[in-house]
């Protein structure tokens, strides 16, 4: 298209199988079958989603969750200190039934506004529950599993690092943790 362009790729801490860059609009004409909405008002179609878009952005965090306990708990099965997995010790079990437990309360979190939603109940203090409780969760999650995994989650060969990185977009990605907390706050002050 014509006055379109793609600046160059950024270079991010995490997500980084997901290429982004600015987009570029210089004296673009966009043809009137192709404008959503009004000409000018474009922010309120874009904005029209973001409830439902940070449902389904609270996805991701529960599979980060979910993918670090698939990496810890075969981990501290097999190594030792000791002479004994390190499993067997009470504050790993500690670690890992905190990070089981925030994988858990979050999925049901968001299968259940997940369903409200597939009912017609759009709710946006839910929406942006959903999303602030699982990101923030599943930053805290990929930290334990560094912690169980010692000095191994330190370094490249484990995916810790990795799920730490791509874990804090979530806290950034459709509206910051902050501006979630203002979402819902705003919202709970207005209801009767």
């Amino acid at each position: 298209m014509a006055g379109f362009s793609t600046a160059q790729k950024l270079d991010k801490l995490g997500m980084r199988g997901s290429d982004t860059c600015e987009l570029v609009f210089e004296n673009c004409f966009v043809p009137e079958e192709n404008i959503l909405g009004k000409e000018g008002k474009g922010v309120y179609v874009l904005m029209s989603g973001l409830d439902l878009e940070r449902l389904i952005f609270a996805a991701g965090p529960l599979g980060i969750m979910q993918a670090c306990l698939d990496t810890v708990l075969p981990y501290i099965r097999q190594r030792e200190q000791f002479g004994r997995p390190i499993g067997e010790f009470q504050f790993i079990q500690g670690k890992v039934a905190d990070m089981y437990t925030a994988l858990q309360s979050s999925r049901s979190y968001v299968y259940s506004v997940a369903r409200d939603c597939d009912n017609g109940k759009i709710d946006s203090k839910d929406c942006a529950g959903t999303i602030l409780c699982a990101a923030e969760r599943a930053t805290q999650v990929a930290l334990q599993a560094i912690q169980c995994l010692g000095g191994n989650g330190y370094i490249n060969e484990y995916a810790t690092g990795r799920l730490l990185r791509d874990a804090k977009l979530y806290e950034i990605g459709a509206g910051t943790s902050e501006i979630r907390r203002i979402v819902i706050g705003r919202k709970l002050f207005k209801e009767q």
